[in-house]
């Protein structure tokens, strides 16, 4: 808000004495400068109280000193309101709209006794609600057409004084506004943050909207009040004020919009006068004279009506014309959105092409709330059957543009239109092409449900046209038959609705669609499951095949949809917290569908039987059958289900029906079920049933350490493992010894005698599900120590079988030993955190050196595999969907082998081999590495930052090594460029320079060992070998204290001293751009610029000021600088600088790989250094 200013109370007082001694302009004056205009939150009950006694406050000055000039009227006034607190317009916004309703009665009182005085608190009013709290003055202008007067209307800056004027004409007034400059104006009402913002901008439409309707039968057809307010608003809204354009023209628009409603009342009350017209003239000659009356209160009312829509045309003119397409995005919502208004609510002036072109032209806008605004309008429109015959022309016109915003970037926008096109679909024939349909019935595929949702809201209305007409002539059926038939067709136009599209495979996707609008329906199960069971010749000709296998989609997925909500993996903007009335409705669906399926399911079990997919689908639905129902009870029903679906897994052993099955047992095995007992009873039978025919198998297959067996033989084993592996990952089988079974399969070392390799995956998964299921079950099974030593014997033999299976020559087989043992040990480690110590436990096991190196090779050699093995950049050998299929793998193999580091089961030093290959691999892998690196310095940021050092040495080892080999360059070794950027990213996750202080200086220190340690200098090697590496380490740099950087750069000095070095040789230069990165310590100065710069590195004076606390954790002691041949160094920096408030001595000094050797002398501190913080260097 904008404060008075002093400036502006001179100019005011000058102003006031010049306009007193001023016949000819006969001026007025008007000021307000409120203290607090932005606090509206005063006393109500303060306001209601002295609101009889308040009157205009121009009036109330005219009061209160007659007789007396403007000037000294304004005095009294102000006298007055010393005593009595007056209530501005502004603050009637504040009342609510009662109090408005009072107060502008008053107001209207006010204006007929003294109209001038009246109209210049209301233009207060509306300058206040801009948030300006400048002056504003008035003075009489004699006529519009005076050219002085014209040339007057300026909007300017005065920079002297500080001040901004705007100047402009509301005849008969020349208005000037004065505000200060440096006041932030992009603060006004409107605009405030919060809930006074949404309250604001509802009071004062609110306002505008009593004011015009209170003055709708005295002074709106005076000719001066509506004249003067349009000429403000119209003038205001065309400013370049933010402020005063966004405010005037929500201001103007809402009083065209109070307009529109004057208009109707006045058009209703022209057909009620003709109609008592009508009934007058035909009475007797004695009441002609009340039907003259009649016929000159009709013309009275046509006039002002005229009038009123004179009024609007000017405001649309004067205000919509020059905003519509306003620079500020809620100026043009405002417009757009009173324009639809307009437009339904007086369509006999506003619904024609004139105007309806605006609001077509802005669905083009670049900002989503204004097409939304435009969509809303149009749904009002589409809505109302009286006013399709005015909108053939835009539908025409504009109906490519709406079909193109289903696919807007904005997902309300999109849905939005999708829900008019919908309207449009059910109130106008002919309008949307078969093309356009079928483009439009694509979206009930959408990932967006609400997008989805209207269009299977469109699809359901296009079922419903289609078997309308068949079911006129069914006048002689029942209703129930009729019923029945209406739902078969509808059903087969779904049916020939999702074959033909031919989008998408999965059939829940488009039952949650239709969910909404046809739930009734997709929840007709009897009628579903009669149309399965019944044959061919009833009812015409039945469903072909591949129309059963959908319509038992269909049913699973409403059986699904009814019981598990509409939360679908892939499909976003589902509500996710249920109401209590949907939980009811929920509970209600699962009784009647467990009602209806449990006995039916059976027979569709058996019809199908042969149907491998049908048979799949099928068995999901025991998942969602509801325990508590009545029909549960009924043991008949449910054993039946049982041998129907024993036959069905005696027949198949495909993996979706055993997945089905398993997942579907372990649903009806639960404890809480009524009906375990049963269902317990016949999965173990099923499983002894197997084991028993896998133990004969085995036998006979197995023969001196050798697997042989005929290819019917190794069909039943492979068939009968799969089974066994199916249910072994979600039932407990302990009991059944399955590891000591399948174990043997594994101890053939010779992989030529040994069994084929789809056998050898099912036993390997088996076993894997076998230890599992140990491990988590050890609380309840081990209760001594000896189970405890046989389990971990178990573990020893898995890994020791796995161990020698990742040499298999079968990659599915390697794969899978590989998985088997990461997830095991993972699972393992996770006990072994869980456990009780006090209580009998899991044993530790401990992985052998020789398997760890075979997990790592076996990483490097099947997960990061080619030169460049990036998806942007690949090969394309196979398709497409391969290609993902093979990266969804090696992104497992990656994700189980970082588990394995995250859970302590390997040494953390491990993950060198993975972060090497965090920027070669990054879009595959970039992601999993990343957030195990975030993992492992959450559990040691100090071993992890000595694993990141280890990566960039090992890369920058081998790249060495094979430029001294030479020849052509290795796959696996990545150029100085590549290390040099990975080091870049390293340093770009040590976010917090506080947190991660001594993992920086710890990067310095090894890096400086590595390259200086082992370093004699002689003739023949002047510079050590990896000197190099100072650059990759200067990539650290800039994550380093100004007071760590000079620590640091002492002990670079320390390593340097000893040897010749001559800076300006070529050699050197690694060791020269290290130490510019560490002595540019100004803020955004980096070392190619600080060494770019002829200036003396020196310390500022201000850095001399060291503050209180700044202290460098490093534990490096700075030595006396020596001065070599080449050049002389001297740096000596404080006692204080060396103080240490963070001991990094308890650190180990030495890298995962090789310890070096950074104790006593290195690292002890020199008691004799002199207290002097300078560093001076010579070349």
């Amino acid at each position: 808000m904008i404060p008075e200013p002093t400036a502006a109370a001179a100019t005011r007082s000058s102003e006031r004495s010049k306009n007193t001694h001023d016949e000819a302009n006969s001026s007025r004056a008007v000021t307000h400068s409120e203290d607090e205009s932005g606090n509206e939150n005063r006393r109500k009950n303060v306001r209601r109280r002295k609101r009889a006694h308040e009157g205009s406050e121009n009036v109330k000055g005219k009061n209160a000193k007659a007789g007396c000039s403007s000037d000294s009227r304004a005095g009294g006034r102000h006298s007055k309101w010393r005593h009595v607190e007056a209530v501005t317009l502004f603050e009637v916004v504040t009342m609510g709209r009662n109090a408005m309703q009072a107060v502008i009665d008053e107001w209207i009182e006010a204006y007929v006794s003294d109209r001038d005085s009246s109209l210049l608190d209301l233009i207060s009013f509306f300058i206040q609600c801009c948030g300006c709290k400048g002056v504003v003055t008035a003075e009489m202008c004699q006529s519009k057409e005076d050219s002085d007067v014209m040339s007057k209307m300026v909007e300017e800056l005065d920079e002297v004084a500080s001040l901004q004027y705007k100047k402009f004409l509301v005849f008969p007034w020349i208005l000037t506004v004065t505000w200060p400059m440096d006041t932030d104006s992009a603060e006004y009402p409107l605009v405030q943050s919060g809930p006074y913002g949404r309250w604001f901008h509802s009071e004062f439409c609110d306002f505008v909207s009593v004011l015009v309707a209170q003055c709708q039968h005295s002074v709106i057809f005076d000719g001066y009040l509506m004249n003067t307010l349009i000429s403000l608003l119209a003038e205001l809204s065309d400013s370049y004020i933010r402020a005063f354009r966004h405010t005037c023209v929500l201001a103007a628009v809402k009083t065209l919009s109070s307009l529109v409603g004057v208009a109707l009342s006045l058009s209703v009350g022209v057909e009620n006068s003709q109609k008592l017209y009508k009934v007058q003239k035909t009475k007797t000659l004695r009441q002609k004279s009340t039907a003259q009356r009649m016929q000159k209160k009709i013309t009275e009312l046509q006039e002002k009506r005229v009038e009123i829509e004179n009024m609007m045309d000017i405001i649309f003119k004067g205000v919509f014309l020059k905003r519509y397409r306003d620079v500020l995005p809620e100026i043009r919502s405002i417009c757009v959105e009173e324009l639809g208004l307009w437009m339904k609510l007086y369509s006999s002036v506003f619904l024609n092409d004139t105007y309806l072109k605006y609001m077509g032209w802005m669905m083009y806008d670049k900002i989503p709330d204004v097409r939304l605004k435009c969509v809303s309008g149009l749904q009002g429109l589409y809505g109302d059957p009286l006013l399709l015959p005015k909108l053939d022309l835009f539908t025409s016109r504009f109906k490519e543009r709406m079909i193109s915003m289903t696919l807007d970037k904005d997902n309300e926008v999109a849905v939005q239109t999708m829900k008019l096109l919908v309207l449009i679909a059910k109130t106008c024939d002919d309008v949307l092409s078969s093309e356009d349909y079928k483009h439009l019935l694509q979206f009930v595929y959408s990932s967006q449900r609400p997008v989805a949702a209207a269009a299977g809201e469109l699809l359901y209305s296009r079922l419903l046209n289609t078997v309308a007409h068949a079911h006129d002539t069914q006048d002689e059926i029942n209703e129930e038959e009729a019923h029945k038939l209406q739902t078969c067709s509808r059903v087969k136009a779904l049916l020939q609705f999702h074959q033909e599209s031919q989008l998408h495979e999965h059939v829940v996707y488009l039952v949650d669609s239709l969910w909404d609008c046809g739930g009734a329906l997709l929840k007709d199960w009897a009628t579903l499951t009669s149309l399965l069971l019944q044959d061919a010749s009833s009812h015409g000709a039945g469903l072909t095949l591949a129309e059963q296998s959908v319509l038992v989609e269909i049913l699973v997925a409403s059986v699904r949809q009814a019981a598990e909500g509409p939360v679908l993996a892939g499909r976003s903007g589902a509500k996710k917290v249920m109401s209590a009335r949907e939980k009811k409705i929920q509970i209600e669906d699962c009784m009647k569908l467990t009602k209806h399926l449990l006995p039916v399911l059976p027979d569709l079990l058996s019809k199908f039987s042969s149907h491998v997919d049908v048979v799949a689908s099928l068995m999901r639905i025991p998942q969602f059958f509801l325990p508590e129902c009545p029909v549960a009870e009924n043991s008949q029903a449910l054993s039946s289900l049982m041998v129907e679906m024993r036959a069905v897994l005696d027949v198949h052993s495909g993996s979706a029906v055993l997945e089905a099955a398993s997942r579907t047992f372990l649903s009806l095995c639960g404890e809480e079920t009524s009906w375990c007992s049963t269902t317990r009873g016949a999965r173990d039978s099923l499983v002894q049933k197997w084991v028993e025919q896998l133990t004969v198998l085995l036998q006979d297959a197995l023969k001196d350490d050798s697997f042989s067996a005929d290819e019917e033989k190794t069909g039943e084993i492979l068939a009968t493992l799969k089974k066994l592996r199916a249910f072994h990952n979600c039932h407990d089988l302990a009991r059944w010894s399955l590891f000591e079974l399948l174990s043997p399969l594994l101890s053939v070392e010779n992989s030529q005698k040994g069994a084929p390799p789809e056998v050898l995956l099912e036993a390997l998964q088996c076993l894997c599900f076998s230890m599992l299921w140990s491990l988590n079950m050890s609380g309840e099974t081990l209760t001594s120590r000896e189970k405890a030593v046989d389990q971990q014997l178990q573990l020893r033999v898995f890994c020791e079988r796995s161990h020698r299976c990742l040499s298999h020559s079968d990659h599915s087989v390697r794969q899978q030993a590989f998985l088997g043992v990461c997830d095991v040990l993972t699972a393992h480690s996770n006990q072994l955190n869980v456990w009780n110590p006090t209580s009998c436990g899991p044993l530790v096991y401990t992985l052998s050196p020789k398997l760890q190196r075979a997990l790592s090779t076996f990483l490097c050699v099947h997960v990061f595999v080619g030169p460049d093995c990036d998806s942007q950049s690949r090969v394309s050998e196979h398709s497409e969907v391969e290609r993902l299929e093979d990266l969804h793998k090696r992104r497992n193999l990656l994700a189980a082998f970082c588990k394995l580091i995250v859970h302590g089961v390997l040494e953390m030093s491990t993950a060198a081999e993975v972060f090497m290959y965090y920027m070669k691999y990054y879009n595959d892998f970039g992601d999993i590495i990343k957030e195990t690196m975030c993992r492992a310095r959450q559990i040691d940021k100090i071993e992890s930052s000595r694993t990141l050092v280890l990566c960039l040495q090992q890369l920058f080892v081998r790249l060495k090594r094979e430029q001294e080999r030479g020849g052509q360059a290795h796959s696996g070794v990545q150029t100085f460029t590549s290390i040099k950027e990975l080091a870049r990213r390293f340093a770009l996750t040590f976010t917090d320079l506080v947190k991660f202080r001594e993992c920086v200086v710890l990067i310095h220190r090894t890096g400086i060992e590595f390259v200086f340690q082992e370093f004699s200098q002689t003739p023949e090697t002047l510079t050590p070998p990896y000197l190099s590496y100072l650059t990759i380490l200067s990539e650290f740099s800039n994550k380093l204290l100004k007071p760590d950087k000079r620590t640091v750069f002492s002990y670079l000095q320390k390593h340097t001293l000893e040897h010749v070095i001559n800076l300006r040789e070529e050699r050197w230069q690694p060791l020269v751009f290290y130490r510019a990165s560490l002595l540019a310590v100004a803020e955004g100065e980096d070392a190619v610029s600080y060494i770019s710069s002829d200036r003396k590195p020196t310390r500022s004076p201000s850095s001399k000021q060291k503050p209180e606390g700044s202290k460098s954790p490093c534990p490096f002691s700075p030595a006396d600088s020596r001065v070599g041949k080449g050049h002389r160094l001297n740096f000596r920096p404080s006692l204080q600088e060396r103080t240490t408030d963070v001991d990094l001595l308890s650190v180990p000094l030495e890298p995962p790989v090789r310890r070096l050797d950074l104790e006593g002398s290195v690292l002890g501190n020199n008691g004799n250094e002199v207290d002097d913080e300078t560093v001076e260097i010579e070349l």
